[in-house]
């Protein structure tokens, strides 16, 4: 496994390349790193990709900037780290908010965004449960699960930087503003969409999703946020699900569709 930083934008980006065949890069959720997101299923994935993961912005391993997190911003530094490893197009699978990064990616830079698979993505703000965006308003680091809390100080112990990413994750969700229905009906990269049945995002929005971006397929698991791939803030792991995601995802990616 190759691992290192770059420098992107103004910050030092933490990455890890491993496996074989065509590149997968791999979007972790909110206030999450490398491990805690794909842990689980990146095994089952580098055997038949390369996989690039990445941590974003302020999160993990991943120094911060002076300015606010945004899902534009994080777009544009995938696709840098992207042409600073010298690979021109890649598969994406995102998870949570890496899947709204892997559509603002589709959307700001379409030469570099191959097929996509966005499990419990969000592109409008009508996705969350009602009352979300409000109850974000009062929310202290203690909602945030422990085991978030602990894969994260487990590569970078030091509690200011939590507080920090946890409060920049928050406040982008406060202002978070629609990605208009016509910018997804534009994407030129067929998905892969992937929600859990009990999953924060709305069901509903997961099949709108699926109807406006071209050549998209919807997948519907059981299970709560982040299930379907083992995400550590996930209580129902269960490893006959995982690698079913992983060969959904494998024959998805491998297939000669567009």
């Amino acid at each position: 496994m190759e691992t290192g930083y770059k420098e992107i934008a103004g910050i030092r980006m933490y990455y890890e390349k491993q496996g074989k065949g065509q590149p997968l890069v791999l979007i972790h959720g909110g206030g999450s790193t490398i491990d805690s997101t794909w842990g689980r299923i990146l095994p089952l994935l580098s055997p038949n990709f390369t996989t690039i993961a990445m941590e974003l912005q302020a999160h993990g391993r991943t120094s911060d900037r002076d300015q606010p997190e945004s899902f534009e911003q994080d777009a544009d530094d995938v696709a840098g780290l992207l042409q600073s490893l010298g690979i021109g197009r890649a598969a994406i699978f995102g998870f949570s908010n890496g899947a709204t990064t892997a559509m603002q990616i589709a959307i700001r830079h379409p030469s570099v965004a191959g097929k996509l698979v966005l499990a419990a993505g969000c592109y409008k703000r009508s996705g969350l449960p009602d009352g979300f965006f409000e109850g974000m308003a009062n929310v202290t680091l203690e909602v945030m699960p422990e085991s978030l809390r602990n894969a994260f100080l487990a590569v970078n112990p030091d509690q200011q930087a939590l507080e920090n990413v946890f409060e920049k994750d928050r406040q982008r969700m406060i202002h978070f503003k629609d990605i208009p229905d016509e910018l997804l009906a534009q994407i030129d990269s067929p998905a892969l969409i992937i929600n859990n049945n009990l999953d924060v995002i709305k069901n509903g929005h997961a099949l709108k999703m699926a109807e406006l971006i071209p050549g998209s397929q919807l997948v519907i698991m059981p299970g709560t946020h982040g299930a379907c791939i083992g995400s550590l803030e996930s209580d129902d792991v269960d490893q006959e699900m995982i690698a079913f995601t992983a060969k959904i995802v494998k024959d998805f990616l491998q297939s000669d569709s567009r």
